[in-house]
């Protein structure tokens, strides 16, 4: 073997993202990745606290799936989320304090403190916005999709969609719609085992969501959620396929979310073993030490990207408080709904 084979058989051995991503972007993405954690967890302080009102769905311990989701997708690329969808917002470029802004009722907010929540999008971004109804971006994403091939542009759309939604009418018509059209759509389930408090042993027939692909004729891959690379690398395959015009790809991320379905679930439908046993596969901690590993950082420059994320969550708070709140004469203003005859 030649120095420059085993130079190749040694690089073939690291991990997609290693190969793949430069030292940047892979610093880019665990801050990223700390953002999500450390918003939610402050999003939920907010609530705690009073400052939020009505409920919210958090992600936490799904962060590898959004981040490493997003990583080749640039602005006129387009997302659909969910009602779980705040680190899709993140993962997609979204500011911290224009989301605290928009959780706090706040005119600043994306969505001018109208949406909340279950309904922020940046369009600027690409993300067409989250969804309350469940299975709802998929319909939006083959529409996203389909207008990005009859301009004839190379934009791709991802689908954010939960288990739960697998067993929606939407979910089957939307992939079968775009895989009779080869739309550039890519589906991610983002599975965690439960729609609300019911286990995914007990709501679907098939062990993996991704077989349902092969009835619609597209390529269908379950990879490990919470591991960065491996979610990184099966986005790579699926959207360049997209890209090269040869239709739609299902891929499902097996993950887990640390806290309940929202704020009102008391959680008796998990044991606790269960829910450490998932916490023990943390994905940020596992990427921190893949990159530690292979030398892009070290627990220094680790720690320094963590409080850099800090910072930045409790500056996005501050400036949420600071923020006006919508005059009532405009409670109509940026609200938009069809009336038919």
């Amino acid at each position: 073997m030649t120095m420059k084979d085993k130079v190749e058989t040694a690089q073939d051995n690291l991990p997609f993202a290693i190969r793949h991503f430069s030292p940047d972007a892979l610093r880019a993405a665990l801050k990223k990745m700390y953002l999500i954690r450390l918003f939610e967890e402050g999003a939920e302080d907010s609530y705690t606290r009073g400052l939020i009102h009505g409920t919210m769905h958090l992600s936490i311990g799904q962060e590898a799936s959004a981040v490493a989701t997003c990583m080749e997708l640039t602005d006129a690329d387009k997302i659909t989320s969910t009602h779980r969808g705040h680190g899709h917002c993140i993962a997609k470029g979204a500011e911290v304090g224009r989301m605290f802004a928009e959780f706090f009722g706040k005119e600043t907010g994306y969505c001018h403190g109208r949406g909340g929540s279950m309904h922020i999008a940046d369009v600027k971004t690409g993300n067409l916005g989250a969804n309350g109804i469940v299975g709802g971006g998929l319909p939006i994403a083959v529409g996203a999709a389909l207008t990005a091939k009859r301009l004839g542009r190379d934009d791709v759309t991802i689908c954010f969609f939960g288990d739960g939604a697998n067993n929606e009418g939407a979910f089957h018509e939307a992939l079968n719609m775009a895989s009779v059209w080869k739309l550039p759509v890519i589906f991610v389930c983002e599975n965690n085992k439960y729609g609300m408090s019911t286990s995914i042993e007990r709501s679907t027939a098939v062990r993996y969501i991704a077989d349902r692909a092969v009835a619609y004729s597209m390529p269908g891959e379950t990879v490990d959620g919470n591991d960065f690379s491996a979610v990184a690398e099966a986005m790579h395959r699926a959207i360049a396929r997209a890209r090269a015009g040869e239709g739609p790809s299902l891929v499902e991320n097996l993950t887990y979310r640390w806290r309940g379905h929202s704020k009102s679930d008391r959680n008796r439908y998990r044991t606790k073993d269960e829910i450490e046993s998932w916490m023990a596969r943390d994905p940020i901690a596992r990427f921190r030490a893949d990159l530690i590993t292979h030398g892009i950082l070290n627990d220094e420059s680790a720690t320094a990207l963590q409080q850099a994320a800090e910072a930045d969550v409790a500056q996005g708070i501050e400036f949420a408080k600071a923020s006006p709140a919508p005059q009532i004469t405009e409670v109509t203003k940026f609200v938009h709904a069809e009336v038919s005859a």
